[in-house]
């Protein structure tokens, strides 16, 4: 089921893929610890209704567009934590390209430190005030 839905993609549609996870999963969890901190350092130029959310929404997609147009080009070793080669892989699914990414050993330190990096912040920003 997977090779003949991976098989119909295109190619449009498979760089939408790997940008959207590059996104989300890559550039968003870094910069909303970012936006935590400047909250939790006292710095309001990016406090208020919608400032952290375009902040974070603007720098995401920033991030993302510059890991998918340089990301193939600079050598694997400097890109690893900017461009991820199985998001942009056409003949996996977007499970398939989740699944393959989760479990590298350094993806999976990565996520255990946002969550754990998050989460102490997330206490931290609320009890401060």
């Amino acid at each position: 089921m997977a090779v003949t839905a991976a098989a119909r993609k295109s190619r449009l549609h498979n760089a939408l893929e790997g940008f959207a996870l590059t996104a989300i999963l890559q550039s968003f969890p870094t910069f909303a610890a970012a936006a935590l901190l400047l909250k939790l350092f006292g710095n309001h130029d990016l406090v208020g209704d919608p400032g952290v959310a375009i902040f974070v929404a603007l720098a995401s997609l920033v991030h993302a567009v510059i890991a998918v147009t340089l990301g193939p080009v600079i050598p694997a070793a400097l890109s690893r934590l900017l461009y991820e080669p199985s998001f942009f892989d056409p003949t996996l699914s977007l499970a398939d390209k989740i699944t393959a990414w989760r479990t590298q050993p350094v993806a999976s330190l990565q996520l255990v430190t946002i969550v754990l990096l998050l989460s102490v912040l997330a206490v931290v920003t609320a009890s401060v005030g």
